[in-house]
């Protein structure tokens, strides 16, 4: 690697031993340490975690800048009421600090890491830097042929998601962030025809997401249970659109009267989805376990066979990620990012027409793997090795720095 570049990265959210955007930002700047000096933008609100991380385990080339708009709007956004609005005007108090600290430091990169949301701009991309937008997302959205199956609130949900999202794209400095951008990356297909038609040339497709190495091997080393009976487990929020209702059906059509459907997670869907169980006759094979911490989380995850994640929209999907390291085939819709992260070697993708075809294919799927141990081998050795070869954070900075190297270079030239 050539001589350490100056980079700055924007990271609302950026948090140590957190997953989703915390352990995004996160993982991704302490990454990038190791090639080059990185000043971080962030929150206060992260400056505690970070600090205490940093006493224990210093990193000499990362250094952090914490600015927050008025205290007023601070206390407003208590409990995140009006997060949108703070994220959107942190921007600004953002680029007002990156200005004053380009002139006295000289940037060679500035890169907008999170929050992951192609629909709201970076100011940061005004700066006379090469500009690097994401990986973004939050383009997907559920198909309309399942917008029945999610009740009132969960339609109405649907609507205003689509609807602040078009609103987003309205915003002039959105259409400037995207044609600013020297790199637009998208988590998924959806997001990445809308950065195209907002402005952006070079877009290119990258999951925001991975896993620590360490994570890698203690996942790795996690064999299925030999005996009897065969689990699956879905691990996720209890949420309309996380698609448990359909996990369920799926269950219930494959009639495996051996096997077990463990859920792990909580959410406003709870109480509909245990109803669902006992409508359909297999509440006795269905266990909640409600909100567990993350080791228990994995703990139940070791003692399962098939992961089945039926989101109908989302950007990232942790959970296959550490259901593949963990060597556990993925049952997943073919929409977002797990369409992107499962491949037809680590699991089964199935389309998403409509419910009725979904949950058919589903349940298909799920006596497959039920009655092949050979084929749940197969891919679940598959898993493992594509976590390890596309989405372990060092591997992940070290072809981001060099990315960087890549774009200095010619902007030299």
């Amino acid at each position: 690697m050539p001589e350490p570049l100056n980079i700055l990265i924007s990271a609302y959210a950026c948090r140590p031993g957190e997953g989703s955007e915390p352990g995004v930002g996160w993982h991704t700047v302490r990454e990038l340490s190791k090639y080059h000096h990185i000043w971080v933008l962030t929150r206060q609100n992260n400056r505690p975690a970070i600090e205490a991380e940093q006493q224990r385990h210093p990193i000499p080339k990362l250094q952090f800048i914490y600015c927050d708009p008025p205290c007023w709007l601070q206390r407003w956004n208590q409990n995140q009421r009006i997060v949108h609005l703070h994220y959107y005007l942190w921007q600004l108090c953002a680029y007002r600090v990156a200005r004053r600290l380009h002139q006295s430091i000289g940037f060679d990169v500035v890169h907008h890491v999170t929050y992951v949301r192609y629909s709201a701009p970076s100011f940061l991309s005004l700066l006379p830097v090469p500009f690097i937008w994401g990986p973004v997302g939050g383009a997907e959205t559920a198909p309309r042929t399942f917008w029945y199956t999610l009740g009132l609130q969960g339609k109405s949900y649907e609507l205003i998601r689509l609807l602040t999202h078009r609103l987003g794209e309205l915003d002039p400095f959105t259409h400037v962030t995207a044609r600013r951008s020297i790199l637009a990356r998208a988590t998924t297909e959806d997001t990445a025809q809308r950065l195209r038609q907002l402005g952006a040339t070079h877009v290119e497709l990258d999951s925001a997401i991975g896993l620590h190495a360490d994570d890698i091997t203690r996942l790795g080393q996690c064999p299925p249970p030999s005996s009897p009976p065969l689990r699956f487990i879905s691990m996720a929020r209890l949420l309309h659109w996380k698609g448990l209702h359909l996990g369920l059906r799926a269950f219930a059509q494959a009639k495996l009267n051996d096997a077990e459907y463990w859920i792990v997670g909580d959410g406003a869907e709870r109480n509909r989805l245990e109803e669902l169980a006992g409508e359909l006759g297999i509440a006795p094979q269905v266990k909640f376990f409600g909100r567990l911490s993350r080791d228990d989380t994995l703990r139940q995850l070791s003692v399962s066979h098939v992961l089945v994640h039926p989101s109908l929209h989302d950007s990232g999907g942790w959970v296959c990620l550490e259901a593949m390291a963990a060597g556990r085939p993925v049952i997943c819709l073919d929409l977002g990012g797990p369409a992107l992260q499962v491949t037809t070697a680590t699991g089964m993708k199935i389309p998403a027409c409509n419910p009725q075809q979904a949950v058919m294919e589903i349940a298909d799927a799920m006596q497959r793997l039920a009655t092949d141990a050979r084929l749940r081998r197969r891919m679940g050795q598959a898993g493992k090795q594509r976590v390890r070869e596309h989405f372990a954070w060092d591997m992940k900075g070290r072809l981001l720095a060099q990315r960087y190297t890549d774009i200095a270079i010619r902007q030299q030239a």
